[in-house]
């Protein structure tokens, strides 16, 4: 086809920041299809639409995820995005690769694709931008001999994704990596089989920074904490005010409970434990001075998601504290319960939070056989209609 400007994507090479455009102009030297890439994209910012159509079902041997679908629906247009299939891989916890491994892909990808990869989706795999699918089938041989294998797509689990966790980061309450690559390979017919109303997804993060964003982007949020006290430094504490640090102002009178006590005269700092909502405010601030409590573990939240047919949810606690140790296997049986109850009781395009919001939090609670707890009531006495069952009220 002849080669046409993109004053439209052009815009986008402008700035101080790397561009996308330039990376696809890059591989559009040596690629066809990532050279009409450039055309059909400047195409959809004139038209104002995207013009690729719904992908259908594509994949690999013994495989139902994996591979995503895509065609544009101007195939006699651009013939070389006819298909333009996306691969995801499956990464490993938190995205610590060799430069070996980094090579690999790109070799593979460069002989079976496009060249243009994505590190990394929303989802958290290594994607790889179009191909055919020809090229499907001996795109997943040649991964599977250099030791990867599919990420998860379509009505399955995500892959599973973490935090740098324990490996980089002092303040993390378990081990993100471990987790994170044992429930991986648990549910390894879960993650490339799609079996489910639609997708679920699982992130663990190792505090309450939530570096993966867990609470807003998967369905089930692991979330570091402790169930003691912080563990305070006096000495390192006297050294911060020293330091000119206005601890009342920076720290105290922004802890979101007033948990903390801050005696100016003496430059002492203390915690009314039972009011910390462990939130890492004050670590952040103080990290020397400030540590987490000695009793570590994670908080379960459940449902955060984006809009799909309800609006974005945030994910709600259903576990307050668990030790995550001892090969996972309390984590795992929840997942278990849980995954089961929705499989029976979710429309399809419904994810496990919009399914518990239609059904009835309470509903869902007595069907996994988990109990209520203060922190999963979202507005306190803003509905006076509360009903207890039958057989709590003769205790």
């Amino acid at each position: 086809m002849t080669e046409k400007k993109t004053p439209q994507l052009d815009e986008l090479e402008k700035g101080q920041w790397p561009s996308f455009v330039t990376e696809i102009k890059k591989a559009a030297v040596r690629n066809e299809a990532s050279k009409e890439l450039l055309q059909l994209l400047e195409r959809s910012y004139e038209d104002k639409r995207g013009h690729w159509k719904h992908g259908g079902i594509v994949g690999v041997k013994g495989y139902g995820g994996g591979v995503i679908g895509r065609y544009t629906d101007l195939p006699e247009e651009y013939p070389h995005l006819q298909a333009f299939h996306t691969v995801r891989v499956n990464s490993p916890s938190a995205w610590f690769y060799n430069t070996k491994t980094l090579r690999t892909i790109c070799d593979i990808w460069e002989k079976r694709g496009s060249g243009l990869m994505n590190f990394h989706g929303a989802t958290g795999d290594a994607v790889l931008l179009g191909t055919v699918t020809e090229e499907l089938q001996p795109t997943f041989d040649d991964l599977s001999e250099a030791g990867m294998d599919l990420g998860g797509s379509g009505s399955d689990l995500r892959s599973p994704s973490c935090c740098c966790g324990p490996a980089r980061c002092e303040h993390a309450c378990y081990d993100t990596l471990d987790a994170c690559y044992n429930i991986t390979n648990e549910f390894q017919d879960e993650l490339h089989r799609p079996m489910w109303p639609y997708k679920s997804k699982i992130k663990f993060s190792g505090c309450a920074n939530d570096c993966v964003a867990a609470i807003a982007r998967s369905d089930f949020a692991v979330i570091g904490t402790w169930r003691d006290s912080l563990q305070i430094d006096p000495a390192e504490v006297k050294a911060y005010a020293e330091a000119g640090m206005d601890i009342q102002g920076e720290v105290c009178d922004l802890c979101p409970t007033k948990a903390l006590n801050y005696d100016a005269e003496k430059k002492e700092l203390s915690v009314v434990p039972e009011e910390c909502s462990r939130c890492m405010h004050c670590i952040n601030e103080m990290p020397k001075a400030i540590k987490p409590g000695k009793e570590k573990g994670a908080s379960i939240l459940i449902g955060g998601k984006s809009t799909i047919v309800q609006s974005a949810f945030m994910g709600w606690v259903i576990i307050p504290f668990i030790k995550m140790e001892d090969d996972y296997t309390e984590f795992k049986d929840l997942l278990g319960r849980i995954w089961e109850w929705w499989d029976e009781n979710g429309k399809t395009r419904e994810r496990i939070g919009e399914t518990i919001y239609r059904i009835g939090m309470s509903k869902f609670l007595a069907a996994v056989d988990l109990p209520a707890v203060p922190q999963m009531v979202y507005r306190p006495r803003s509905n006076p209609y509360v009903f207890w069952p039958e057989d709590e009220l003769n205790k």
